[in-house]
Parts: C-alpha cells; structure tokens; sequence
C-alpha cells in the first residue's frame, strides 16, 4: 500500500500551517529576540516601533495574565525574558501587525539594551561551575572498579559530538484563532498537542478545555517540534486572547534556526577494559552534556543516552554517569534518535580505539560482544536479542572478509584515493522511557453509508503513521482503504495526547485503533448473526461482505452497517491502550523501560580524496529487524532517511557557535546537510526475517529513529580511510567528520 498522502504531496494539495485560509481580520507576529547570550536587560524601549503604520501592539512578559513560563519537564523557562537573557534567540518582545513587512521595519525601531554577562557555551565548565540542570545520574551494573585487574587491555579517551540542526522543510508556526466565550483554536505544526495546549492554558491563566489545538500534518519534525513548537503557539494565542483577533507566525528560515535547539552536544570521557579474548570486561563513561539555557527535553534525553551507552553488545561490569550542564545556547531538545545516538557513539569510538591500541579490526570486538537473549542491560531489561541474527545474515549477504580485503588490495594499489570500512550494529529501545507517556487513545466512527473515520493522538510528519492506522482499520473491518478517512490531531477529539515522538505513534495509537475497531466488529458480527439466525462465532467479515463458515453471504459491508445503525447499536467506539508490562524505578535506576528492541547490522564502506580531504559515501549495506513489516514501502522510506541523517550528523553537519554563545553556522550557506550528490551511491536494506511475538502493531517494529544509528558507522568508516593513508595520526574523535578535519587528519605530523 502506498503512503496515502502521496497523491497531494506531488500534486500540492497537501495542508500545511501556510496553505490554511486566513480569517478575515488575521494580524500577523514576530519576536523580539536577544542578539547576547548571557546579560541583564537595561533598556526596552518601543515607543517608536509602536508608531509604525499597521503595527497594533507589542507585548511583553507584563501582559501576560498567566506564568510567564514554558517548561515541560523542569519550569525553568520563560517565555519573555523579564530581567535576564540567557541565549541569543531568547525572546524579549512580540510585535503584531497587519503584515509581516510591517514588522519587519517596526523591528528596527525597537532600542534593547542589554549589559552583557560571561557566557558559558561548554558544558564541561558548568558543570565545574555546578550549572547543572538536575542531578547527575548513574546507571551501573556489576563492579566496574574491581574488573580492570582482569583486563588485559584498558584504553580511555575523550569524545566529542556536536549536535545537528533539525532543518525540517516547513519551519515553526502557529495560527490562533479566537472562539466564543474566550476559547481559542490553535493550529499548530508540533509533535505535542497536548504540551501546546496545557502551556497556552497556564500562561493565559485559562482551562485546558477552551484551548483546541489541531494539526493536520507536518512538514518535517524529527523532535524539534516536539516541545519546541509550544512557544510560537503561546505567542500567536497570547496576541489573539487581548487583541481578539486570528494571529499568526510561521518563522523566517533564519529566525528558526537562530531562536531554536538542536540536536545536544555531547563531551564524554571513556575507559574500556577487554581480556586476550576480546571480551569487554569494563566500560566506564562520562557524560557532558550540552542542554542549553533551560531543561526543555534535556533530563529525559539524557536518560536515552545511559539507556543506550552499550548500544548492542553485553558488557557485565558498567559505570556509566550523565550531567545535564546548563549553557548560554538556546535549549536543546529532542532529535530522532533522542540522546541515544550520542552514547552508541562513544561506545563505538571505545571500541574503535581499542581495536587500533591492540591492532585488530573493530569488527572483530563488536561480533564478540554482541547481545544474546537474557543478557542484562545495565539498567535491568533482559534482552530478547537479534543481534546476532542481523550480525550473521550480514555477514553472509555482503561478505565482510571480502568488503575488506578488496578495501585493503584498493588502498595498495592507489596512493592519493583510499578507502575505508565500519560495520556498525544496533541496539534501540522503543517506548517511551518516561511510563506514563505509553499511553494512547483512539475514535473510531463508522458511518451510515460505510464510510469509516478514525482520530488518533498520532501526528503525521512524512513518517507515514496516517498510512500504517489507515491499514490497521482496513485490515480489521477488510474494507479497501479508500473507506477510510484518517482525521486531524486534535485536542477536542483526543484528550491527554502523547507527543508523536519516540518511534511509539504507530504502535500505541494502532494498537488504540486496533482495539476500537475490534469492539465495532463485535457489535457487526452480532448483527449480522441475529440476521442471518446464526452464532456470532460463525461469522467472518471479509472483503466487505458477511461470511458464514468460509461461505459468502449476500449481506454486504453497507447494508450490515445500516442495519447496524436501524437497530441502534453502537457504531463508534473511543478505546485506550497502553502496554502494561514497562516500568522503570529511578531510585533504583532499574526495571523493563521498553515494550522491545529494534536490531541491526550495517557495513558502511567511504572513499577519500587524499589531496582534498572530501570524501564519498560509497555504500551502506543494511540487515535490519523489522520484525514483519505491515508496510514495506514506508519502512523502507524510513530506513534509507534515517541513515542519510545519520551519515550528515556525523560528516558534513557542523553547528558552530562562537565564544559569545551567538550561532554562526545560521544559514544553508554555512550549514551544509547532504543533498542528493553527498548521498550514499548505494543504500542496500534487507529485512531480518523473524516470527517471535513482540508488542508492535501487526508484529511491525518502529522504524523511525533506529535506521540513523548506522550513519554512525560513516564516521568510523572515513577514520579507518585516513588512518590507510596516515597510520601514525592520532585522531581526536571528534564529530562531525567534515571535510576539514580529514584533510587536517590525513596530514597530521606526516612530514614531520
């Protein structure tokens, strides 16, 4: 089945926040924001702004009837700087008007004077100054100090991993509209109906119930819309609640990228013990991590980076700590993959730099260590493992002796080109870890003439969740597709939503879905036996028809429903779902956190430009667990995506902040992400065949953010390339790999 939103997609028909009609009367917002990172404000003065022709009001942190206060996790965030800035983006000031042109002028008219403090943009040095967004933690299993007297082998180094950009194609926004008896409706282009919609009650000092936030799709969100979107929400309904009039701000590219966070910068410090056998006995890791000027989504984040810190192999003695250290950059937040890139990143680079301090491949560490089932986490999950299934089907698709011997004879033969290799394995967790989140509802109506229309907390973002809930309805009631009308997120219809986030929409909304339709089948079936004077066991609905004992009947998918309806039988149907199996005790930093685990192994192979220091992504060659994928042309989608953001967080994307804590990489012209001539020349994607029983919907795994982990394997893959043509270098492992830093790499002390 394709994606259902493929037709209007190519033919522009698709609704985004932009292509909604605007109210008579909408007025227009942007903000003030901070050009200083870190200071006390002295002077606001608008007067002169205020003067412009069309503007109609600005707003400050005094106009707002509520708390001037946006925190999800930790209330920690304000959403108009009061007397302190606290990064360059912070928003001072909302100006409103009659178009964005006019804003535009009136901005410069504004005199903001801020008296600059020292601003802290590396997280190692708050947390020596004790800025910390909460209290370390610690996840820990065996004994870690008495195990490196077994090891034959110890290695510690240090880890740098920058963030990345989310860059989705449609920018942030929102459109308030005001609604009798001092309701609003929000459309809003977020992951997070429920967080908009409780943040714009309390900063208005209003019920949740007379704030309808709705959100058709999205043009991108890959997490950055997950709790980010919320303020532009709050803006846009904060201007509608005073001024009673619609209000609208979709952000400038430049404005997005300057005013928003990122993908969190992780430094880490690492120690890996191995015995002859290479068996890693001991891992130790601290981690760094850069969460920006306020929580936003950092504790949880940071929670997925020690859930993740073995990433696919059995360790039995780890330490592994986390701070979450308060900077002068915007929040960071949310980015597929949620923190637990960055700690399968410094397990790989552990192991990377082991292999080269012993002289052996990393592969042949990594395929020794792998996970089997009732291996521990250290957080206490057993696993039910694949990875070595992934591992050896790999292995005999593409032949990793031989990828590597013909690496070896290439790299021979060509002194200024050389090759390299990384076989990157995954482990990821899918569930919510926070538990209460698990949860999901769905409505489900059938109406009189067949139709079948279902809301769901699920948002689509180009993920092809709307298709996969789309499916689960048809497959249940056995109706084409065409029957089925999946409707727009909305808080009127689904209350209490879960943010679409996690790898989980599918699963906890299908499965939601799942059960509702059920439920209606039930009330069909009974009908349709009362009519035909038969057991309701006996009756199959297939193919839009009654059957009776593998025999078609002449009672069809209609005529059953409108009989349904004349008996007045329930033909809706709200059902709630949520996996009762997880929890997680945090005390103890111990219990069953995710519903499963997603596996995979990948081979990357990259070619190097020995004079210039670009590079070429020649091949990523996938086995990854699907369990039985209900659709093979999204998962697939999801699959070559996440390993082209992967490979571009780990080569070619570069955030850049200077020493003032002000962004300098704020354009597409000084931040470069892959287009399609940096993409890989070959992406191979093979499903690992398996029938055990796991908790996704139709036995289909998440596939969302776990295919971005193999982009990882791209770093180590253009590492093992320099080292062929400089063995002596010693390179900081330091990501992303730009161009740069191979060249500077590839001729590190080598005349010398």
């Amino acid at each position: 089945m394709k994606n259902i939103d493929s037709y209007t997609h190519v033919r522009g028909e698709s609704i985004y926040l932009d292509d909604i009609p605007l109210q008579a009367g909408t007025l227009f917002a942007a903000a003030l924001d901070s050009p200083i990172a870190h200071g006390v404000i002295k002077k606001l003065d608008y007067t002169e702004a205020e003067k412009t022709e069309g503007i109609v009001r600005i707003f400050t942190y005094k106009d707002i009837p509520g708390k001037n206060q946006i925190g999800s996790i930790i209330p920690d965030e304000e959403l108009f700087a009061e007397t302190n800035v606290h990064f360059s983006g912070m928003p001072v000031a909302l100006i409103v008007g009659i178009s964005p042109e006019v804003l535009r002028i009136a901005l410069k008219k504004i005199i903001l004077e801020i008296e600059q403090l020292h601003p802290i943009t590396d997280p190692r040095e708050a947390q020596k100054k004790g800025e910390l967004i909460m209290q370390p933690r610690t996840f820990r299993l065996g004994d870690v100090a008495s195990a490196w007297k077994n090891c034959e082998y110890i290695i510690e180094g240090i880890s740098e991993i920058n963030g990345q950009e989310h860059l989705y194609i449609e920018t942030q926004g929102a459109y308030a509209i005001p609604q009798e008896s001092g309701a609003l409706r929000v459309y809003s282009s977020t992951q997070g109906l429920t967080a908009v919609q409780s943040t714009i009650a309390s900063v208005l000092n209003i019920s949740m119930s007379n704030v309808e936030v709705d959100t058709t799709r999205l043009g991108g969100g890959f997490g950055g819309k997950e709790d980010q979107a919320t303020a532009w929400a709050v803006l846009c309904s904060l201007a509608a609640y005073h001024l009673k009039r619609p209000v609208k701000y979709s952000l400038h590219r430049m404005e997005d990228m300057r005013m928003t966070g990122k993908r969190h910068p992780y430094s880490a410090d690492f120690k890996i013990g191995l015995n002859k056998d290479l068996k890693i006995l001991a891992f130790e890791a601290t981690f760094y991590q850069n969460a920006g000027a306020s929580a936003d989504l950092s504790p949880a984040v940071m929670e997925r980076t020690l859930f993740h810190c073995t990433n696919t192999y059995f360790i039995p003695n780890v330490t592994a700590t986390a701070y979450s250290c308060k900077t002068n950059l915007p929040p960071n937040t949310a980015f597929r993959g949620f923190g637990g890139p960055q700690g399968m990143f410094v397990i790989e680079a552990a192991i990377a730099k082991a292999a080269e301090c012993i002289n052996v491949h990393a592969a042949e560490i990594q395929h020794k260590n792998l996970l089997k089932t009732g291996d521990e986490f250290p957080y206490g999950q057993l696993a039910e493992s694949e990875a070595h299934e992934c591992w050896k089907k790999a292995d005999t698709l593409f032949h990793f002796e031989q990828m590597q011997k013909d690496i070896d004879d290439f790299n021979i033969q060509n002194k200024l080109t050389k090759k390299g290799m990384a076989i990157m394995p995954i482990c990821f967790g899918i569930s919510f870890t926070k538990t209460l989140l698990n949860q999901a509802r769905s409505l489900v109506h059938v109406y009189i003439d067949g139709s079948i229309g279902v809301s769901t907390a699920a948002v689509e973002m180009g993920q092809g969740v709307n298709t996969k809930i789309l499916q689960v309805a048809a497959t249940i009631f056995s109706v084409p597709a065409e029957r089925v009308k999946i409707f727009s997120t909305n808080t009127y219809r689904i209350t209490n939503t879960s943010p679409t986030a996690a790898s989980t929409a599918a699963d906890l909304n299908g499965k939601a879905t799942e059960i509702a339709c059920n439920e209606i089948l039930k009330r069909l079936k009974q009908v349709a036996a009362e009519e035909l004077k038969v057991n309701a066991t006996d009756i199959e609905i297939k193919d839009e028809y009654v059957w009776i004992g593998g025999k078609k009947t002449v009672l069809n998918w209609n005529n059953l429903v409108l009989l349904t309806y004349q008996k007045r039988v329930n033909l809706s149907e709200l059902a709630h779902y949520t996996p009762q199996q997880i929890h997680f005790d945090a005390t103890k930093e111990k219990g069953h956190p995710f519903t499963y685990h997603v596996y995979g192994t990948a081979a990357i192979t990259a070619t190097i430009d020995c004079l210039r220091g670009t590079y070429e992504i020649d091949a990523v060659k996938v086995v990854h667990d699907f369990g039985q994928s209900m659709n093979k042309m999204v998962d697939w989608g999801q699959c070559e995506g996440g390993i082209v953001q992967g490979i571009g967080w780990m080569t070619m994307e570069e955030i850049f902040y200077d020493t003032n804590g002000k962004l300098r990489s704020n354009a597409l012209s000084t931040y470069k992400v892959p287009d399609i001539y940096s993409t890989p020349k070959e992406i191979t994607i093979h499903p690992l065949e398996t029938k055990k029983e796991n908790l996704a919907i139709f036995q289909s795994k998440a596939v969302g953010e776990p295919p971005l982990m193999y982009g990882i394997g791209a770093y180590f893959a253009l590492r093992n390339a320099i080292k062929a043509f400089n063995p002596t270098v010693n390179i900081p492992i330091d990501a992303p790999m730009t161009p740069e830093k191979v060249l500077m790499n590839l001729y590190d002390k080598i005349n010398k």
